[in-house]
């Protein structure tokens, strides 16, 4: 245990330096923002439209949810181990909300600080990449919490088919599958499709934060994710001798 702790504090510190070193290139880049021409009646349309299409994938993954939890988890034996599996993934999720809160808070202020001398002209604009980092981070967390929900929710519905018939299985786990897919396009299209209906030409100076924010919460995710399996390895390891 104290060697995972030791590559635990490891791991975060090499985190830390990397986003700091991330948010120094970020702001010396921010001026050279691509700026985009003034958009026309023909542009606004085709982002409502892609707007509507963004909607599509979060409606069509709810469905999806909605038909997975429909079929039989299983007997009483499946549903005990698959709370088990839940009761942990959950109590992951918790722990890293609550680390993380305060790394993406504080970001958020440092970007806002740091781009409002470069955007002395419009500070609204660094008001929106501080505002559209926070979503990125909400979007793709959010987007790991429903597949990580999914795939113990499916596990214990496809073993359950198995039983019967492969079609099913193959269908229930595909389908179990496709809801965080869905959730991931869908969330992320839908936050630059609203970034670029509010900021228009300058949404490529905003978008930058929204795509930081991604980029931050699959980070931790998959940092967090990586000293949590070693620990839930160990401690099987240690119960099975």
């Amino acid at each position: 245990m104290h060697l995972i702790s030791r590559a635990g504090r490891s791991r975060w510190s090499l985190l830390a330096s990397a986003l700091f070193a991330l948010l120094a290139v970020s702001r010396a880049h921010a001026a050279e923002a691509i700026d985009l021409p003034p958009f026309g009646p023909a542009e606004i349309a085709v982002l409502w439209v892609v707007l509507v299409f963004a909607l599509m994938a979060v409606g069509f993954g709810l469905w999806l949810r909605a038909w997975t939890l429909k079929q039989s988890p299983g007997n009483e034996r499946m549903q005990e181990v698959g709370r088990a599996i839940q009761d942990g993934a959950y109590a992951y999720l918790k722990r890293q909300a609550k680390t993380m809160i305060w790394f993406v808070l504080l970001i958020t202020i440092g970007l806002w600080l740091l781009y409002t001398p470069v955007y002395k002209d419009k500070p609204i604009l660094a008001v929106g990449v501080a505002i559209a980092f926070f979503m990125g981070v909400g979007a793709s967390y959010f987007a790991g919490v429903v597949g990580m929900d999914m795939a113990v929710k499916g596990n214990m519905r496809t073993a359950n088919q198995a039983l019967t018939t492969f079609k099913g299985a193959l269908e229930t786990a595909f389908r179990a599958g496709a809801v965080s897919g869905m959730a991931t396009v869908g969330l992320g299209l839908l936050g630059a499709i609203i970034i670029f209906l509010l900021f228009k030409q300058d949404a490529m100076k905003v978008l930058v934060g929204f795509g930081f924010g991604g980029s931050l919460a699959a980070l931790f995710m998959r940092v967090g994710g990586g000293i949590y399996t070693k620990a839930a390895d160990v401690g099987a390891d240690l119960v099975g001798k």
